[in-house]
């Protein structure tokens, strides 16, 4: 059992850092919790832009004519990542990052365009970037793993401060006894038990938001950096390659495996990239990749996810495991249930701090009123 100085100065640690960073953590955590109902709600709000208006079983376009449109529309320094459908009757995205960032979706039988979106445009993508950036790009995804990092004392703190003298502990939430009081045992039982469950979403995310962190742990654990292969320094010689042939010298690395996506660079000194989304691969958009040289269609790497060091390598299991995509739908009602559990104990905190001011405020005030009383 913690003695009193001691005790005092852990709940007081506690209580800092939640006042301080518990606000972000909570607007975060509520924010993760909408996004999982918000993405199938704006799918079903905006049909034109993820269903084709062709047959779903028609034959797919070509992309060297995409490619040029893509060119032509938005200049030279625009880079483009290809998403293709994953079932019958999806649009195909185009991701632009130039002049101009955004999202096109296309009909991918006919190339034809069904509707745009800028990132920054739309009630999804408004609260994807304040989840994931707090809409200040990377220095909010820097905030955002300080944040995370916060957390641990929070969880630190809190279990040293609801550790019980006595095992079994009382899990007793008391309803009955007005609303100071449940609030009390909801923030001190709901904290020590769900506490780890929450940190697993917390972590995964701070490691999303800032991949310095990931850099981090591959040198903790004595493993250098997996990088992208370079394209030789020269002039190119040969014809270039259309975008399908480019394509399809990746797919003969990877013969009948899913792509996932076709990341192409504005500049011919950047490499091609084609992510696959192979049978063993934990990620559903696929990891394990083929680089290619954007002119000749050379490859020049190929990179299957268990060859990535422990740092990026760990995003295959981090991704779905922080979106509940690695369980399916029970997983995501899980992660939305863990978002509003620690949006609800950030919330709580502050509500319990405030009314514990207002209550000594009010003995203060008693205290003078009956010295003055009392001096007269």
């Amino acid at each position: 059992m913690l003695r009193a100085p001691l005790r005092r100065l852990w709940l007081k640690i506690h209580r800092w850092i939640g006042l301080s960073l518990g606000p972000v953590l909570a607007l975060t955590a509520l924010l993760g919790a909408v996004l999982v109902v918000a993405l199938p709600i704006d799918r079903y709000a905006h049909p034109a832009f993820f269903v084709a208006r062709s047959a779903g079983d028609a034959p797919a376009q070509p992309l060297e004519p995409l490619r040029q449109r893509m060119l032509a529309e938005f200049g030279p320094d625009t880079s483009f990542t290809l998403r293709p459908p994953r079932s019958p009757g999806e649009t195909l995205w185009v991701y632009l990052r130039g002049p101009w960032d955004g999202t096109l979706y296309l009909d991918p039988a006919t190339g034809a365009e069904q509707g745009r979106r800028g990132s920054h445009e739309g009630a999804y993508n408004l609260l994807f970037e304040l989840h994931s950036s707090l809409l200040l790009e990377d220095t909010g995804k820097g905030i955002l793993a300080f944040v995370a990092l916060a957390y641990l004392f929070l969880l630190v703190t809190g279990l040293v401060l609801w550790w019980p003298t006595r095992w079994p502990p009382s899990l007793r939430i008391s309803l009955n006894r007005g609303l100071l009081r449940g609030l009390f045992d909801l923030h001190r039982t709901g904290g020590a038990v769900l506490g780890l469950l929450i940190a697993v979403s917390v972590f995964t995310g701070a490691y999303m938001a800032w991949r310095p962190l990931g850099n981090f742990i591959s040198a903790a654990v004595g493993q250098q950096q997996v990088k992208p292969p370079v394209v030789p320094k020269g002039v190119a010689t040969g014809p270039r390659l259309s975008l399908d042939e480019l394509v399809a010298r990746a797919q003969q690395v990877f013969p009948g495996q899913p792509i996932g996506y076709v990341q192409v660079p504005a500049r011919p000194n950047r490499p091609m990239r084609v992510r696959f989304r192979l049978p063993d691969d934990p990620h559903p958009n696929g990891i394990s990749s083929v680089w290619l040289h954007p002119l000749t269609g050379e490859v020049l790497a190929v990179r299957r996810w268990q060859d990535l060091d422990a740092g990026n390598g760990a995003v295959v299991v981090i991704y779905p495991l922080h979106t509940g995509v690695l369980g399916g739908p029970v997983h995501q009602a899980v992660t939305a249930l863990l978002g509003l559990a620690l949006g609800g104990l950030g919330l709580s905190g502050i509500w319990l701090w405030w009314r514990r001011r207002r209550a000594l405020a009010a003995a203060a005030r008693g205290i003078a009123l009956a010295d003055n009383r009392t001096s007269s």
